[in-house]
């Protein structure tokens, strides 16, 4: 039996994918699994009891990832599973942005009260003229789920479409459209479209990416979309070049007090994946990721451990060992069995940076004394007895 417990209120229809042998507690010190949207878990004692996280949606910035690799903790996310919900708001603030819907609504509601106000429009609308984004060429930096969602679907809208990933999955090339432009320097997008919208992880290397120098690179009147992180943009740079006339429009999911109310700017209360399906289907993601790994071991969608799937374990024993990337780690974990004259029937060992996984499938369980000894190795942060 397993227990889980929810920080966030999760969807009861991801809820129900638990099956039996799985309950929801009350006490989170008890849970085996967390499943959480946004609640922050910086400064929360983890339990010891607690084997894994899982995120319904992709970000995890409120998760701390290090200090869960470090006891063995497996964080989990969602990703694409709010892909379509993202990608549509994503063509809806294209719209926003080459339009000015928000002005012209905002008129409207300034002047309900006078009686002409159909008059009135004919003479104030064309102060909302905009552009149609057919033939309009579109840069997308990212082609993951979202990213080949957003460039597909603006193909069927007569948009031009270039797309830099230099990491494209094969699953992401095999969805894409071949009449998308597969760039290979990311300053092609800057120089040649007259809209970008970014949508990569937020990580070191791409932290502040649109910045003052990759601004004074793009066309003049750009339009700026950013549905991934707001970090992932120098937003002081992005103001600047919007008082220069450098950036026509600057679309973003993340209020926060540098863009809020700015002008030029459109802020969206982080609305990405608010819908029904897009919550319905990150927590069966999360769900099921979830049952796997606690069940038979397998990691899928990790952020902080590497993928590792083995099936189900038909053996009699399972362990899973958490571990510091480093040599000789194997040697000690099969010799540890050896001795004890215990066959080892199937092994996988994956590793991600600094940490690693291992699963070994034994012909009989795993005793407290092989555990201690495989504890007891320099670099281990936990073993794990599965089955």
């Amino acid at each position: 039996m397993f227990q889980y417990y929810c920080l966030n209120p999760i969807s009861k229809i991801g809820l129900e994918n638990f099956t039996e042998e799985f309950v929801n507690t009350h006490d989170v010190n008890e849970a085996q699994g967390i499943l959480v949207r946004s609640a922050a878990m910086h400064d929360m004692e983890l339990s010891e009891n607690l084997l894994a996280v899982a995120r319904a949606g992709a970000g995890v910035n409120n998760i701390p990832l290090d200090k869960c690799a470090e006891k063995g903790i497996v964080v989990f996310n969602t990703p694409g599973a709010n892909a379509n919900g993202v990608k549509e708001l994503v063509i809806a603030g294209m719209l926003l942005a080459s339009r000015d819907i928000v002005g012209g609504i905002n008129w409207v509601e300034s002047a309900k009260d006078n009686p002409d106000i159909a008059k009135a429009t004919e003479k104030e609308k064309k102060r909302f003229a905009g552009t149609e984004l057919q033939n309009k060429k579109l840069g997308i930096i990212g082609l993951g789920a979202i990213g080949v969602k957003v460039a597909n679907v603006a193909k069927y809208m007569g948009m031009e479409v270039y797309g830099y990933d230099p990491y494209v999955s094969v699953d992401a090339a095999w969805n894409l459209s071949r009449d998308v432009k597969h760039v290979l320097n990311v300053e092609e997008i800057y120089k040649s479209c007259d809209i970008i919208t970014i949508h990569v992880p937020l990580l070191d290397s791409t932290k502040g990416m649109i910045n003052k120098e990759a601004i004074s690179k793009m066309k003049d009147g750009v339009i700026l979309l950013n549905f991934a992180r707001d970090l992932l943009a120098n937003e002081e740079d992005v103001l600047e070049g919007i008082k220069e006339g450098k950036i026509r429009k600057y679309v973003s999911d993340f209020p926060n007090p540098v863009t809020a109310g700015q002008e030029g700017c459109v802020v969206i209360p982080h609305l990405g994946a608010s819908t029904e399906e897009s919550e319905d289907n990150c927590a069966k993601m999360a769900v099921k990721q979830m049952m796997n790994y606690l069940k038979n071991g397998n990691i899928i969608n990790s952020v902080n451990y590497p993928g590792c799937d083995m099936g189900v374990c038909s053996q009699a024993g399972r362990v899973a060992i958490f571990h510091k990337n480093i040599a000789n780690m194997i040697t000690k974990f099969t010799a540890c069995f050896g001795d004890e004259g215990i066959n080892i029937t199937d092994m996988m060992n994956k590793s991600k940076g600094e940490v690693a996984y291992t699963m070994m499938d034994i012909e009989k369980a795993a005793d407290v004394e092989i555990i201690s000894k495989l504890e007891a190795i320099k670099g281990v942060f936990r073993v794990r007895v599965v089955k």
